[in-house]
């Protein structure tokens, strides 16, 4: 299963732009924006170049061994149901047969196609990176799903989520304040627009040659272990 945008935002895929958070002297306010709009097709333009690049730059830190010999990129967003089901009901697996014993390393990329508040949940999760508890902060989120737009991830309760990890919050404050990983978010977002991805969660396994194949939405443990498998054997 996968989720796909409605009609309604279906132009989320094709352009978005970051804004600064603002905040108060205690907790993040709502003044975020995120503009969608339609990238018009140019007759006879040029695809975008897919290089090893798309799928392991522009995301988070490596989750297991950097030396394991099988990658797997997701493309996710905070908000996204099915990506709440597959951390909720597979990662884990995942984890702790594939991750824990080397095998497989995971890098999430910010797939942002649900709303405002998934853009903030990012810069969080980046922010909370720049003192090395990019998966805990990951994972307080994703814990802490109950919906889409709905407030879970207000920028109140992304304080809050921040507190809870035991960050320092003055610099994470400041690094939401200055909007210091937009950009790698925007570029996380054209990556994803350059594969021609149409919801999230999707999936990349790149083996130890640097071939890659791709598996979308919230798959069962065993899709993932048949194609680990497979790759391993090589």
């Amino acid at each position: 299963m996968i989720h796909a945008p409605s009609l309604a935002i279906g132009a989320i895929i094709a352009s978005i732009t970051i804004t600064v958070v603002m905040f108060g002297l205690n907790s993040i306010t709502d003044e975020i924006g995120l503009s969608m709009e339609p990238t018009p097709k140019i007759q006879g333009a040029e695809p975008a170049k897919i290089t090893m690049d798309t799928f392991v730059s522009n995301g988070s830190p490596v989750l297991g061994d950097s030396n394991a010999p099988i990658t797997l990129v997701e493309f996710g967003d905070y908000q996204c149901h099915y990506c709440h089901v597959f951390f909720d009901s597979i990662e884990g697996d995942i984890i702790k047969n594939y991750v824990e014993t080397g095998k497989v390393k995971i890098i999430f990329k910010d797939y942002n196609i649900i709303g405002e508040d998934s853009v903030k949940a990012s810069q969080g999760a980046h922010c909370a990176n720049d003192q090395g508890l990019f998966w805990e902060y990951h994972d307080i989120l994703y814990s802490n799903w109950t919906g889409e737009n709905n407030g879970w991830a207000s920028s109140e309760n992304l304080t809050i989520f921040a507190r809870q990890i035991g960050l320092n919050m003055d610099q994470w404050s400041e690094c939401m304040v200055e909007g210091s990983h937009a950009q790698t978010i925007l570029s996380s977002n054209e990556d994803a627009r350059a594969l021609e991805l149409t919801g999230t969660p999707a999936f990349f396994v790149i083996n130890s040659e640097g071939q890659v194949s791709k598996l979308f939405g919230a798959q069962p443990f065993e899709v993932f272990k048949k194609m680990f498998d497979a790759e391993l054997k090589k």
